[in-house]
């Protein structure tokens, strides 16, 4: 398909959602401050569309020349084919729904690699670069600190998802550290904030026409964070939950989420215990057969025990969501006596009992406060009878109530688990997960208060960013043509002007002691409505109802039955009911609830609309003191089909949120604008490059308060200069409309920027070429001289290694040289001794025994005159001495007796000995001996190398220190 015909079926269809005006109107009418466009508008399209290989390069859309809905409608399909769901739309990130799970896109890997960026813009367009920036501008505690995610979008647009990739994100990298707090106690405070998603979602959300997941109620989480910017707790903040979805479900959709995971993850005991049994039908549980994957009962157990909810307080909630299912199957029939109260229906009795002993509640006062009305005249009280439809919405009004204080008790729960001290933390990141746009066949005050709150953000985003944004123009000093939009101020005033207003008449006509009429309202509506442009009727419709045009598209409201959901009574007699119930849960949760009683006083009485408002109004107080960072949500179809693209379906949205005036009012003026200081620091560095030195010829800046000024006009002349004189061009009128000086910042466009950063990036690259260089001169230096060094270092060491080596031989030769002539001598002196008759021995004079020697052991013997010392260790002597000899052994200390002793094995009784003279051939003896007696000595092992204590008498002795003169005989 052509884009001529591309374009033609998006009008046809946005002409139809705005009042009659087609993309075609709407880009002359955008592009009117530029007449020089006019003409060749048409051509640029084309010209820009040609390049379709290149349009999914486009990562901001503010890149896009020119800028209409066509060209940004191209972009986003061209990126969304690649799979690329982020893009940048100025001071907007665009987010496009795959409708499938994409986890490497959101994993803990990714989350780092932004984190950890000096400049995360510069990556591709995400989630988390939004996320990031928030953080930072905590960090830098620049006014206003506290910062507010809004997520907007219809609903299926991926709102959800979004919210929890950035809870997930901020409770990865904001207690990711444990500076202040204990490992555990960070990690219990990331579990419980991430814990209350599934909790929320179960008990919140629903599965619509448009989307599985979809938020029945709005809520804003601030994530505290203390002086470090680490999570340390967090709140939640809900708004209108639907609650009217529990007894009441649109066709083809669904109940909350917790009533599915019930029957569908509950196990037989449990089923046993809630009187569900599997062949039971629930009127109030419809597509039960459909399986999501939110119908995940064991998560939601595992979140609620993780936040303290114990197994008997989950018993208790069960309990009453089984109860509140049972009230569903009750039915009553009609009767034509109106003076009875109904009866029930026969099978419907089992079902009320059942109900009963859920709720811990008497079924017979049960059965008596669903059919007869209590009314109160003067200090009596009236029972009168109820109606057959009168029992069927207070049977709805019991369930309702009970599941909306179930789930404020749930919320305040939550807070109570996650919320910090307010002493621990100083600073918020809000992030707003509200419910989307919403236009069914038939609209009610539901969708009245949620489109209300869309026009409520829309209003917010117009006025923070489309509105200020230009204001910011003319206080700065520039020339600046105001580029129109749409501004949503008088649609609000129909809603919630003062006097009169929408809401005004429905809280009027609900605090009327009167039944509530729906032609008589919208008769008034007409009347005293009729001049608000954004309000009309269908004469011809029999259905009364009024017709908003919001800026979405317009929605038309029945007033039928909004009057009696605004008033939202609860019976007095269902509440004092509830507050006798036996179920401690229930009962704590209606003890403090005040019973609204109709009075003549119903003036002061809160309405749902007065209620909400309030509510919303303070939320937009928070919203205005922080610094709002904005996120729009794109559907790309409307039936959730995985990776399709419907361009009739996204262009209606990109005009609905304002995305083209966005876009057109950041690309046609000065989408960057950077303070004086910021501009410096980041490009004051070209100015001491020295080509744009030689370049200037400006002279040098005087002193004064305008000097910053004129250094960034300086810069921006020279920059402009010298792409003059490179792309040998003339400065013309289009390049001195890239960058005009304010009166404290400078604004810039895109080109400009891109400029700058190209000279940045050329100047970075020389300089760190440079220091590239020096540094490996630098290293090559270091190297040279460490290896000389090491080359030195190794001679001296291989030198003194020598020297010590050749030391060591040197004292090794001497000490055996040494041992051997000791060893020489000893010998010589032994064999001498030898020599020496028994005359002689006896006669020479012996010399005095060492006291030393003789403290360690002596051997003496008795037949000679003198002790003769014998040294026990190492080596014994053989002695000449007669064949009997008397050995006496004297040695003092038990010690040095046991080494005597294991020296000289000696026999414990006397013998007698006989030597032979020739004893060449019996063992060792020494041939030069001619002993006359011998005494026979065994020598134990050493220490000495190859010595031997008890050496074996059959076997040769080798050795020098081993003596054996003969056998015992």
């Amino acid at each position: 398909m052509s884009s001529a015909d591309d374009r033609g079926n998006v009008n046809g269809r946005a002409g139809r959602r705005n009042g009659g005006t087609t993309v075609k109107e709407f880009i002359q009418k955008v592009q009117s401050c530029q007449p020089s466009l006019n003409d060749s508008l048409e051509g640029e399209i084309q010209a820009f569309l040609f390049k379709e290989d290149l349009l999914h390069t486009y990562d901001d859309l503010t890149k896009v020349n020119p800028v209409t809905p066509t060209t940004v409608l191209k972009c986003l399909q061209a990126r969304y084919n690649v799979r690329v769901f982020y893009t940048h739309a100025g001071c907007t990130l665009v987010a496009l729904n795959p409708f499938q799970p994409i986890p490497d896109l959101y994993s803990l890997d990714v989350m780092k690699e932004y984190h950890c960026a000096p400049q995360p813009q510069e990556f591709k367009p995400h989630i988390f670069i939004v996320a990031e920036e928030a953080y930072r501008n905590v960090q830098s505690q620049l006014a206003p600190v506290n910062q507010s995610l809004v997520v907007s979008g219809e609903s299926g647009a991926g709102k959800t998802w979004t919210s929890r990739c950035l809870m997930k994100y901020y409770a990865t990298v904001a207690a990711s550290s444990s500076l202040v707090k204990s490992q555990d106690t960070v990690e219990r405070i990331e579990r419980r904030v991430l814990d209350s998603n599934p909790i929320m979602e179960a008990f919140g959300n629903a599965c619509t026409l448009r989307n599985n997941n979809s938020s029945r109620f709005g809520k804003y989480i601030q994530l505290q964070l203390d002086r470090f910017q680490l999570l340390v707790g967090a709140s939640v903040q809900t708004y209108l939950l639907e609650k009217t979805r529990v007894a009441c479900q649109p066709a083809n959709e669904r109940n909350f989420h917790i009533f599915y995971q019930m029957m569908k993850g509950a196990t037989e005991e449990q089923r046993k215990e809630w009187k569900m049994p599997h062949e039971q039908h629930f009127m109030w549980l419809p597509n039960a057969e459909k399986t999501i994957e939110e119908d995940c009962f064991h998560e939601t157990l595992k979140a609620m025990i993780h936040l303290g909810i114990n197994t008997e307080r989950q018993r208790q909630i069960f309990q009453v969501l089984a109860g509140i299912l049972q009230l569903g199957n009750v039915n009553f029939s009609s009767l034509t006596d109106e003076s009875k109260p109904c009866d029930l229906e026969e099978q419907s009795k089992d079902f009320l009992q059942r109900a009963a002993e859920l709720l811990c509640v008497p079924a017979d006062e049960l059965h008596t406060c669903l059919r007869v009305m209590t009314l109160k005249a003067g200090k009596q009280s009236v029972l009168k009878p109820c109606t057959q439809a009168e029992c069927s919405m207070r049977r709805d009004c019991l369930a309702k109530v009970i599941y909306a204080q179930l789930f404020e008790w749930l919320v305040t729960l939550i807070n109570n688990s996650i919320c910090a001290d307010s002493s621990t933390w100083c600073n918020f990141i809000g992030v707003l997960d509200v419910y989307g746009f919403e236009c069914f066949q038939v609209n009610n005050l539901e969708q009245l208060c949620i489109n209300y709150a869309n026009e409520k953000l829309q209003q917010h985003f117009v006025a923070h960013y489309l509105r200020a944004q230009q204001d910011e123009y003319v206080s700065e000093g520039l020339q600046w043509s105001f580029v129109k939009y749409q501004d949503n101020q008088s649609c609000l005033d129909l809603i919630e002007g003062s006097p009169i207003s929408v809401f005004s008449l429905l809280n009027e006509e609900s605090r009327l002691n009167r039944a509530s009429d729906a032609k008589t309202l919208r008769v008034r509506l007409e009347k005293e409505l009729s001049d608000n442009a954004n309000i009309s009727w269908d004469k011809f419709s029999k259905v009364p109802h009024f017709t908003v045009a919001h800026y979405a598209g317009k929605v038309s409201y029945q007033i039928q039955g909004m009057v009696e959901k605004n008033k939202d009574p609860v019976p007095p007699e269902l509440i004092s009911l509830l507050q006798k119930s036996n179920n401690s849960l229930l009962h704590q949760l209606f003890t403090d609830k005040e019973t609204e009683i109709p009075t003549t006083k119903g003036l002061s009485k809160v309405t749902v609309v007065s209620k909400f408002k309030n509510s919303l109004e303070r939320l937009m107080m928070i919203l205005h003191s922080t610094t709002p960072h904005y996120t729009r949500c794109i559907k790309p179809n409307p039936d959730c089909q995985p990776l399709t693209f419907k361009k009739e379906e996204v262009i209606m949205q990109l005009e609905a949120c304002g995305i083209v005036e966005t876009i057109h009012i950041s690309a046609a003026g000065f989408p960057i604008r950077i303070p004086f200081r910021s501009f410096m620091q980041r490009y004051g560095l070209i100015l001491k490059d020295p080509r744009f030195k030689s370049a200037s010829h400006c002279a040098d800046l005087e002193a004064g308060g305008n000097m910053l000024r004129q250094e960034v006009e300086k810069l921006l002349r020279m920059v402009l200069q010298h792409h003059v004189l490179n792309s040998r061009c003339h400065i013309n009128e289009k390049h001195n409309s890239w960058a005009h000086c304010g009166r404290t910042k400078v604004f810039l466009t895109q080109s400009m920027l891109d400029l700058l950063e190209e000279q940045r990036k050329k100047i970075q690259s020389q300089c760190a070429f440079t220091i590239q260089c020096c540094w490996l001169r630098y290293q090559r230096c270091r190297r040279h001289a460490r290896r000389q060094s090491a080359t030195l270092i190794q001679a001296v060491v291989r030198s003194w290694l020598v020297r010590k080596q050749v030391q060591r031989w040197n004292r090794a030769a001497a000490v055996i040289q040494n041992t051997w002539r000791k060893w020489r001598a000893l010998l010589k002196s032994l064999a001498e001794a030898e020599l020496d008759d028994a005359k002689d021995f006896v006669e020479d004079d012996m010399p005095a025994v060492n006291p030393v020697i003789r403290e360690r052991g002596s051997v003496q013997l008795s037949h000679i005159q003198e002790p003769v010392t014998v040294r026990g260790w190492p080596m014994g002597l053989a002695l000449a001495s007669a064949p009997s000899i008397t050995m006496s052994l004297t040695a003092t200390g038990f010690q040095k007796v046991m080494s005597v002793m294991a020296s000289l094995n000696l026999p414990s009784r006397r013998g007698e000995y006989k030597v032979k003279t020739n004893q060449c051939t019996q063992e060792l003896a020494s041939i030069r001996a001619q002993p006359k007696g011998s005494v026979k000595l065994h020598c134990q092992r050493s220490p000495l190398l190859y010595a031997d204590r008890q050496p074996d008498l059959k076997r040769e002795v080798t050795g020098f220190n081993e003596i054996l003169l003969e056998k015992t005989l």
